[in-house]
Parts: structure tokens; C-alpha cells; sequence
């Protein structure tokens, strides 16, 4: 189907139908009459913040739950029963979710053939024929353009080979329904130009795919039409045509999120430095990096994948070894050993890797919020639990961290709040500097907001800080100015007093060097 003709309810009929699908969970209803439909060779995103039940539906396609009584779906306009992810394979439903589910130790054959392997001799009890595997997924492989054999071990294959790898397992169980969670959340611009490629390949081939994105950019691109959840109920499709972001930010939140990128704080004291870097260098990643950070400023850092952004950041804090460079807050050099000296200091950092770097996912809440201050409130060594259950308490309703309860463990909550809850964490330190990376990576639209609030809000209050994302559109919407990293090194500055505005013209010809090519090129 041609990318402009989304279909018509009323010309053909849905692929995939899900009506009146509904889920209980022990004292949360998590889905509430839901339904979806589908037709062959159509992009269908479905959006909704995090916890607004997109996922539970696409287990309940996929098979991993079952639906309470009373729903149904539909294949090819007849009523199907997935009481499990065999069934739903069988019936042409897959499911690449964000953490890939591949086995590292397995060929790519073997990885596509999983379940189904082929066997020499008879029966279950015949040898597994490798050979005849690798032969078999050739087609596949080439068929969607990938540079690594069948013989290929998993484990030695790219984030984006190892995602091909499971699409190419769907196509050759002919699937007809493919489901993608996030798909681009580990993927550099030019490995996400490529995915984009494949989904355009296979909706030209008649399958139906369900995608699941909180980029607007990626929903604008690729979609047919698109569907929302919001806290568990279905709130309705748009058509191409139709999409705004304003009519889907509407959709998803219940209300308009009017100055959604915001600056309200007063303009940085150009004359006030809080933090300055010099000549920072780790002889590999980052090379001779230099920058002021004022009070009340909030500092952009972009560039591309592997600019050395996040680099920079781990050395500001202490957490890389340097090989030089000097950091000062207020003109006072810093002794930087370790991130203890710097949270001593002032200066936090809140990391890209929430869950495997930042977050505790099996305490509690209430015991993250407090565990980087509980030793101040320690009396004769004995924990003081009413102040810390008090500070759970005021970081949440600040926050609008969205919590049954300080007790809940914080692996159990959404990406948007998981984040908030480290961000608490962070501020209960009371930092006069906050570093930022990646602050809004797989959150929802309303959590987006909430963050950019807390950052204006810190601003406001004469915290500096330094925000380092791959989201141009959000470098441009928070930053009062921005610098922009290339092969390790800052290649320019934007907006302040540099004279040039930042824009996303000027932030990619920086970070690209393509403005400095043409005049090599001249």
C-alpha cells in the first residue's frame, strides 16, 4: 500500500481486529474496552504514555496474557483464540520488543530458526542441520539487505544487526503481523534511516505493522494512521492527514500542554560562572574540551552518536579518569577523584543508563530518594526512618512521581517516573550544578513535560545546568545556549552571546562539519 493511502474503515477489511479487550490485574484495571484494528501493508502506531496500556495490549496479541472474558480478536475478519505466544506465532503475530530476545550464543540461522529448527534423521531425535538453515535464511538475509552471514554468531553482531536479525526471523515465519516496541531507542540516525527502510519494504509487502514510538518525528514519517491509549481505555485513530502535535499530545494527556518546552527562568548572569571546564581530555573519546556553566543557565550539549558527549560528562563528575583538564566551581578548582568528590561539591550527574547505572530497580521508592543523603540524617549510626519516609513523601508529590506508595519498588514503575525518582534522588543532594544526559529517553509526552518543568524550575531557582540529548527539537526547546561536540571536541557555540541562533540547521552543520567541508571544498 502506498505510504499516502491509509486505508478506509469501510473499503477492507482489518488484518487484525481487537474488540472490546479488557484486563485486570489485582487491584488495577489496565485495560478498559480496548480496541485496535489493522489492515495489510499499513504503518498503525499506537501511542500513550507510559502506563497507559499499550504494552498489556501487545502482550494479550502476542499471547504472553490472556484477556478478561468478553473481548475478542479477529484474524482476516474471523474470531481467533491466542491463548499463548505459540498460537499467536502460529497465527502470524511477532513481537520485537525493546530488549531484543535473541540468544548471543547462537548463529543468526539458528537465532531465526528458533522453535522450528530443521533436523537430519526422523523425528525430534534427528541431529539439528545447521547447513540446511544457513541455507535456508540466505534468502531473508538478503532479501532485507544485511551485510553478516547466516553463520554469524548473535553475540558478535551490532544493537542494529542483532534488531535486523529479529525482523528477519518474523519474515521468515511469515508473520503477517509485526509488532515494534521502541524500535529506534538503540540506534544511531543513520541506523534508524535504515530500519525506516525496512518497515517502508515490508509495508509495501502486505504486512501489517504495529509500531510503538513516543517520537513524534518517527510517528509523522511512518504512519498510516495512528491509535491512542490513555490510562487503559481507547481514546481514538487519526488518519495521516489528521496528525498534529498538538491533536495527540490532547489524545494522550487529557488537556492541552500549552509552553511545552520552557523558559521562564530569568537570563543566565553572563558574569556569574558556577562551573568551568578546561582543556578536558581523556586522550581518546574527548580531546582538550572547554566550557562555562553560569548560575541559572541551562547549557545544551548535542552532536551526534559518539561525539563524546556523555564522555565529557563522566569526566566532569569524576567517574572517568582524565588524563588532564581542570574543573572549577566559582573559581575554586576541584579535586575530582570520584563522583563522591563531586556530589561533596555541588555537582550531580544523572545518567544516560538509568536502570543499569543509575536506579536500585529492587529497593523501594522511598529507600532511592534516600539513599544518597541517608547518612546525614543518621543519629549515632541509627537510620532517622521518619525524615526519610517524610522526604519520599514531599520528593513525590513535588515530582508528581506517580506511585501507590514510597514502598512500591522502583523496577515496577514507568520510564517517565523511574526517571523522576532519580531526579529526586539527585535534588535531595541540594547541587548547585546538575548535569542532564539524556533526561527524557523512553518517556512519554506528559512525563517530557513534567521534566522540563523541574529543569526550568531549577534554573529559576540559580542551579546550573547542562542538558545532553540527541533530541534537536528538545536541545532547542530548554537550552539558553548550546554547544556542539564533533569527534570529541566542541566545534562551535550557539545562541548567548556567541551572535548566532540556535537553530537545527546550525546545530547539524556543527556537528557534521559539513559547513566547514564546503569551504574546504571551495
Amino acid at each position: 500500500m502506498p505510504h499516502d493511502s491509509a486505508v478506509s474503515p469501510d473499503v477492507r477489511t482489518p488484518l487484525l481486529e481487537m474488540r472490546g479487550i479488557s484486563k485486570t490485574f489485582p487491584g488495577v484495571r489496565a485495560l478498559n474496552d480496548v480496541r485496535l484494528s489493522v489492515y495489510p501493508g499499513e504503518v498503525h502506531s499506537l501511542m500513550g504514555e507510559n502506563g497507559a496500556g499499550k504494552s498489556t495490549l501487545m502482550k494479550i496479541l502476542s499471547g504472553a496474557y490472556q484477556a478478561d472474558p468478553g473481548g475478542q480478536i479477529l484474524i482476516d475478519g474471523k474470531p481467533v483464540v491466542i491463548d499463548g505466544p505459540l498460537a499467536a506465532r502460529s497465527l502470524g503475530v511477532a513481537v520485537i520488543y525493546q530488549e531484543l530476545s535473541l540468544a548471543p550464543n547462537l548463529s543468526v540461522a539458528e537465532n531465526i530458526y528458533a522453535g522450528r529448527e530443521l533436523r537430519r534423521g526422523k523425528g525430534a531425535w534427528g541431529f539439528v542441520d545447521r547447513p540446511g538453515m544457513e541455507r535456508g535464511c540466505e534468502d531473508v538475509l538478503k532479501r532485507l539487505g544485511a551485510a553478516f552471514k547466516p553463520h554469524t554468531l548473535v553475540g558478535d553482531l551490532s544493537i542494529a544487526e542483532r534488531q535486523l536479525v529479529e525482523i528477519a526471523r518474523a519474515v521468515h515465519a511469515h508473520a503477517r503481523i509485526l509488532v515494534m516496541d521502541e524500535p529506534t531507542t538503540p540506534l544511531s540516525s543513520r541506523e534508524t534511516d535504515r530500519l525506516f527502510e525496512l518497515v517502508r519494504q515490508l509495508r509495501e509487502e502486505g504486512i501489517a505493522i504495529i509500531y510503538i514510538s513516543h517520537r513524534m518525528a518517527e510517528i509523522y514519517e511512518l504512519s498510516d494512521r495512528v491509535s491512542v491509549l490513555r490510562d487503559g481505555s481507547y481514546v481514538g485513530t487519526l488518519m495521516r492527514d489528521e496528525l498534529s502535535a498538538e491533536s495527540l499530545v490532547r489524545m494522550m494527556v487529557g488537556r492541552d500542554i500549552s509552553g511545552f518546552y520552557k523558559k521562564e527562568h530569568a537570563p543566565y548572569d553572563p558574569g556569574h560562572v558556577v562551573l568551568s571546564v578546561r582543556d578536558m581530555s581523556d586522550d581518546n573519546r574527548v580531546r582538550g574540551c572547554s566550557l562555562d556553566l553560569h548560575a541559572g543557565e541551562v547549557l545544551g550539549i548535542a552532536g551526534l552518536v559518539g561525539a563524546g558527549r556523555t564522555e565529557l560528562a563522566r569526566l566532569i563528575f569524576g567517574a572517568e579518569e582524565r588524563t588532564r583538564g581542570e574543573v572549577s566551581m566559582h573559581g575554586k578548582p576541584l579535586a575530582l577523584r570520584t563522583p563522591r568528590d563531586a556530589i561533596d561539591a555541588g555537582l550531580v550527574y544523572l545518567t544516560e543508563d538509568r536502570k543499569g547505572q543509575g536506579l536500585f530497580l529492587d529497593m523501594s521508592v522511598r529507600d532511592n530518594i534516600n539513599i544518597a543523603v541517608a547518612g546525614r540524617d543518621a543519629r549515632a549510626g541509627v537510620m532517622d526512618i521518619a525524615r526519610g519516609n517524610t522526604r519520599a513523601r514531599d520528593a513525590i508529590a513535588a515530582l508528581s512521581i506517580r506511585v501507590p506508595n514510597a514502598r512500591v519498588n522502583a523496577g515496577a514503575l514507568s520510564g517517565g517516573n523511574q526517571q523522576k525518582v532519580l531526579l529526586s534522588r539527585l535534588l535531595e543532594t541540594k547541587p548547585e550544578v546538575l548535569i542532564l544526559d539524556e533526561p527524557t529517553r523512553g518517556v512519554d509526552i506528559g512525563a517530557k513535560s513534567e521534566i522540563y518543568r523541574i529543569i526550568n524550575d531549577l534554573a529559576r531557582s540559580g542551579v546550573g545546568v547542562i542538558v545532553i540529548s540527541s533530541e534537536l527539537p528538545e536541545v532547542i526547546g530548554v537550552a539558553d545556549r548550546v554547544l556542539v561536540m564533533r569527534e570529541g571536541e566542541i566545534a562551535g557555540e550557539l545562541g548567548g552571546h556567541s551572535g548566532k541562533p540556535i537553530s537545527q540547521e546550525a546545530i547539524i552543520e556543527l556537528a557534521t562539519g559539513s559547513r566547514a567541508a564546503l569551504g574546504q571544498a571551495a
